[in-house]
């Protein structure tokens, strides 16, 4: 399953905090900030797709992510490279190098990391 993009930018912001009441949260939004409603209901549909949950603090609830940034990114891409690039992450790396415009440092950079993890296997 997956966030909306609305749901993905509240999720960010939970992420960052790591726990959080609804106070928190919309204190996290730049101007101008959703309404309250609007930030319950995204944390309803949330916690219905089991990405988040809460305890319960007489009348308030703390709100934390149930599933890790990293793990929902990785499993985002790795559905990208399956849908869009015929699940080759070769296709991917072309595309992106090509087209996202990085610098020679950027690309080094990679280079590195590319080169790192081919010592490691």
């Amino acid at each position: 399953m997956q966030l909306s993009k609305t749901e993905e930018e509240l999720m960010n912001y939970l992420w960052k905090l790591e726990k959080a009441f609804m106070k928190d949260l919309l204190e996290a939004y730049p101007e101008p900030k959703p309404a309250s409603t609007t930030v319950a209901t995204l944390l309803k549909r949330m916690t219905d797709k089991g990405f988040i949950d809460y305890n319960v603090y007489g009348n308030s609830r703390e709100y934390y992510p149930l599933v890790k940034k990293k793990d929902y990114f990785s499993k985002h891409v790795n559905g990208l490279i399956k849908n869009f690039f015929n699940d080759s992450a070769s296709q991917f790396a072309s595309f992106f190098t090509k087209e996202t415009n990085l610098t020679k440092e950027e690309l080094e950079d990679l280079k590195m990391l590319i080169d790192k993890e081919l010592k490691n296997k």
